[in-house]
């Protein structure tokens, strides 16, 4: 293990907090996270990964959580009901849970990149251990975690072990929130257990390959969450695909595999369509025809699909999978009107009887909402939408609390208005 010496070590000393009686309510009930305003009084200045016991109007012990004082979100609960040690054995325990709960995932020889740890869904707030092959990208989301990360990385490899999880190379990736490890010369991409990836890392899902870019690329290297929404574009695939924001090509990728004849790739970043042709290649063998008519498109979504509508172009599969449109609360409405945009531009370009596929990772943004969206968009298109079916989070992607629901996406067959 390459961790630095001279990590802090987690403090003996705990904070004790008071915190209003809306927050107490949340916290005895499940939610992970307490937040500044919400803090009456606490019995000391702390500093990030300090441990915060919050303590009720009788004195009585309510939950522990780790102390990040650069943060709105305060306290990032751990554990609540009883008191608690927060050491080694307890991320051994929690780790080794989170995986158990993967063990048809970890059993699928097919599918080698997965989440094996989601954060506060898996009550480890702020934590989140993506497995590609036999490395594992541990990404952290706050400050608190710095001061247990030699403890947590090798309760990781432990716990991996225990539950037959193959690891060989620990990468460590930080948000751009995450900066004071940045102080003992750890930083985003640092190697902490193996050698340092000189190449992207390849993996299987459902068996096709693809490459993650696990040093460098966005969130740990590959958007997983899709897994099973790819899976089904790949038994619905048929003749033209068009796919928008296809970053690097996971939709894409499927549908060549399920017989589509052309893919068309469309997407801002010039980098990551490198990649999905690159994810094409890997897949010379399963792809056909779709994978030597594969065309990348460099530019922005609502140009584009404007320019092929205006072209009178037709697809037989279009698929809409955007960034998150509503990082805030204030950016919810417009993220539900450019839902309804895109929407309204994609269902054009579908041919009748085609399939149209819209996904949202908003978590601001409900299913209903999505819904209601892609049906506005189609009214104002003249489309009607048969055989709708919803789906939300693969299973190594559960949801723990209700903030925890981010990803929702519409299949719809697109039949003529009129």
């Amino acid at each position: 293990m390459t961790l630095p010496s001279d990590l802090p070590n987690p403090s003996a000393q705990r904070l004790a907090l008071r915190i209003t009686a809306d927050a107490l309510r949340q916290v005895r009930g499940g939610h992970p996270w307490v937040f500044e305003s919400s803090i009456r009084s606490v019995s000391r200045d702390g500093s990030p990964g300090d441990l915060a016991v919050i303590f009720g109007d009788r004195r009585e012990f309510v939950a522990i959580g780790l102390w990040d004082p650069s943060s709105p979100i305060r306290v990032r609960v751990l554990h609540r009901g009883s008191p608690a040690t927060i050491d080694g054995s307890f991320w051994r325990a929690r780790l080794t849970s989170a995986m158990a709960r993967r063990s048809a995932l970890i059993a699928d020889p097919g599918t080698t990149g997965y989440r094996l740890v989601h954060g506060e869904n898996d009550a480890l707030p702020g934590l989140v251990a993506d497995l590609y092959d036999t490395t594992l990208v541990l990404k952290l989301y706050s400050d608190a975690w710095f001061p247990h990360l030699t403890d947590v990385v090798e309760a990781v490899a432990d716990a991996a072990t225990a539950t037959g999880v193959r690891v060989e190379t620990v990468v460590l990736r930080l948000s751009r929130n995450v900066q004071r490890l940045e102080t003992f010369g750890l930083r985003d991409g640092s190697t902490l257990i193996g050698s340092v990836p000189d190449r992207p890392v390849l993996f299987l899902e459902n068996g096709l390959t693809f490459e993650a870019d696990v040093l460098a690329g966005q969130k740990t290297g590959h958007f997983l969450d899709q897994r099973e929404n790819r899976a089904r574009v790949r038994e619905l695939a048929s003749g033209r695909v068009l796919d928008v924001f296809a970053c690097t090509g996971g939709f894409s990728v499927n549908a060549a595999a399920g017989g589509a004849a052309e893919v068309r790739s469309v997407d801002l970043s010039r980098r990551s369509l490198a990649t999905a042709s690159a994810n094409m290649a890997h897949n010379a063998d399963r792809v056909g025809a779709a994978g030597r008519h594969h065309h990348v498109v460099v530019g922005d979504a609502f140009d584009v699909m404007g320019d092929l509508r205006r072209r009178r172009e037709r697809f037989d599969v279009v698929i809409v999978d955007p960034p998150s449109f509503a990082p805030r609360e204030r950016d919810r409405a417009g993220a539900i009107e450019a839902y309804r945009r895109l929407a309204g531009l994609g269902l054009d370009l579908v041919v009748p009887g085609g399939t149209y596929v819209q996904s949202s990772c908003s978590s601001r943004v409900g299913m209903d909402e999505l819904r209601a969206a892609v049906v506005a968009g189609s009214v104002d298109v003249d489309r009607r939408l048969l055989g709708v079916r919803e789906t939300g989070h693969p299973a190594d992607h559960p949801i723990g609390f209700p903030q925890g629901g981010y990803l929702t996406t519409v299949f719809a067959t697109v039949e003529p208005g009129r």
